[in-house]
Order: C-alpha cells, then structure tokens, then sequence
C-alpha cells in the first residue's frame, strides 16, 4: 500500500502530525488536514516526502465539502481530530461542553467520513481509523477492577470527552457493518496516554506521541483479510467495549 494516498484530520500536531509522518515515511502520499493553513503547512514542511497540505476544519460544513472536492482518490482516512473541554463530572458539566465536544469528537467524523466515502470508494483497499480513547471503553469503565475508576474524586470525570468516545466506537462498528461488503476496513484506535495539547499531565516516559501513531500506521495498513469493527490498543492488543 506505499502507493496510496491517505488522509490524517487534525494532522499539524501531536499524534496526528505523527501519523502522517509516519505514512508519508512509508511512501504514502498524505494529506495533512489542518483547520489553520499556516500551522498546516508548517507541518507539511517538517513531514516532507508525500506530504500535503488539505485545509480542514472537520466542524464547519462548506471546508469539508471544499477539501472532499480537492481528493479524488483515497485509500485511507484517519479521523484523528477531537478535543477535550473539560474534566468534569456528568452532574458538574453543563449541556455546551457536551455539545462542543460531540461536535468535533463525533459529529465531524460523520461529516467527514461520509464526505469523503466517494473517494475512499474508489479505492481497493479502504481503510478508515479511527483515533478513540480507552477511557471511552465501557467495559474498564465500570466493575470493581475498572482501569478508570481508581478513586472517589476521579469516578465519572471527562464525562463529555469519554463519553464521545464511547459514541465513536459505537460509530466505528456501524461503519464497519454497513461497508463490509465494500471491502473497508474500519476500526478504533485507544492511544493511551500521550504528551499532546489534549493531555499534558501525561509523563515523558510513557507519553510519546509517535508509539500511539505506529499503532494508527498499524491498522491504516492492514490486509484485506485484516479485522474489521474493532477496537485495539496503542500496541496492537484487543480493548474491550
């Protein structure tokens, strides 16, 4: 698949910026979405090789639809960009965090996705990943050896951020069900905890950016015989719904 083009949403910065240099290192033409050109193409700079810029704000409508008309062709479609607003508790948060953050985390993977779908139809090996959050797993979300209810004061934090992703994994399987027969391959990626804007409390020696993005690189390839409507981990290993 060197020979492919790909696409990587939120791609000037952190584990986005890594997949696409990742990609692009591969021999893969990529196009690095960015909603501000110049921190876009500042990016495209450092990657080199095959990389290009595609200005994308993945929650404003008319630049979806413009950017959808500069691919013609696409093989693979990262949907990494999302946000997180707030930590708060579902009793502290008010309805705007939650509506902000479903607007980038799950309502612009649909925009996209769905934008983009002629082109990746067009592929024969289409692959769509997409960049979820273990804390979105409900099933170490909940239980007496849940990973992320470790105390009283963290129990139910980031309820809008985790439960988009939740929402996204749901959206995951969909997608993965309804293009089956068209050969994508479609799956959800838990990062872990990386030194990224949206994570900053995350520690240096298990915080890097590029390990998350081998394991985007790692699902963006797979074969044609390759899992699809999963959920998996930074290195490869299953995680849970």
């Amino acid at each position: 698949m060197n020979n492919s083009t790909a696409l990587v949403t939120g791609a000037n910065k952190g584990i986005g910026k890594q997949i696409a240099r990742q990609l692009a290192d591969a021999g893969l033409t990529v196009y690095v979405g960015s909603r501000d050109a110049g921190r876009g193409q500042q990016a495209v700079d450092e990657i080199g090789g095959g990389a290009r810029l595609l200005v994308l704000d993945v929650t404003e409508p008319k630049s979806i639809a413009d950017a959808a008309q500069q691919v013609d062709d696409l093989d693979i479609l990262v949907n990494n960009a999302g946000i997180m607003v707030d930590g708060s508790t579902a009793p502290e948060a008010d309805v705007e965090s939650f509506r902000r953050t479903y607007e980038t985390n799950v309502f612009a993977v649909l925009a996209v996705t769905n934008a983009f779908l002629p082109a990746l139809r067009r592929s024969a090996h289409p692959r769509i990943v997409n960049i979820s959050s273990g804390t979105g797993s409900l099933a170490w979300s909940t239980g007496p050896n849940a990973q992320f209810r470790s105390s009283a004061s963290a129990a139910g934090s980031g309820a809008a951020y985790r439960s988009s992703k939740t929402a996204l994994n749901a959206l995951t399987v969909f997608y993965a069900q309804a293009l089956a027969a068209g050969g994508f391959r479609v799956n959800a990626l838990a990062p872990g905890l990386r030194a990224t804007d949206l994570n900053e409390r995350a520690a240096a020696s298990d915080g890097d950016p590029a390990e998350a993005a081998e394991g985007a690189v790692r699902l963006a390839m797979f074969p044609d015989d390759g899992p699809t409507g999963e959920f998996f981990s930074w290195d490869g290993s299953p995680v849970p719904w």
